[in-house]
């Protein structure tokens, strides 16, 4: 079975901090996201989860929703951005849908949504 892929992951700190320092951010109740254009053909997603949310099962648990969430929609997103998601408090009495309303809220908000026709 052949699968494209439109997403990769941001996995060292300075892609990170580039994105902190650079991109734009915009907040929502459950979730922060910092959004810079990469130039690329893929979107590239990081997902960061702090230690005062919890403890590392709960942390986990967060970063699968936010990364299943985001998979879910990924074909409603326009591509070349490097995007970081930081997960807030009040995310950890958050179920799925809340995630997923606050994902596409927030990529609404960027203006990466495509438009529907």
């Amino acid at each position: 079975m052949y699968c494209l892929i439109f997403t990769k992951s941001l996995r060292k700190n300075f892609q990170f901090r580039y994105v902190y320092n650079y991109g734009k951010s915009v907040a929502s109740k459950n979730l922060i996201s910092f959004v810079k254009k990469n130039n690329l053909s893929v979107n590239r997603v990081g997902i960061c989860v702090s230690k005062k949310i919890g403890k590392s099962h709960i942390r986990n648990r967060i970063t699968r929703l936010i990364r299943e969430s985001y998979r879910l929609n990924e074909m409603l997103f326009c591509r070349g951005f490097d995007i970081v998601f930081v997960a807030k408090k009040s995310a950890l009495d958050s179920n799925f849908f809340d995630i997923k309303n606050s994902v596409i809220t927030l990529l609404r908000a960027h203006k990466i949504l495509l438009s529907r026709k």
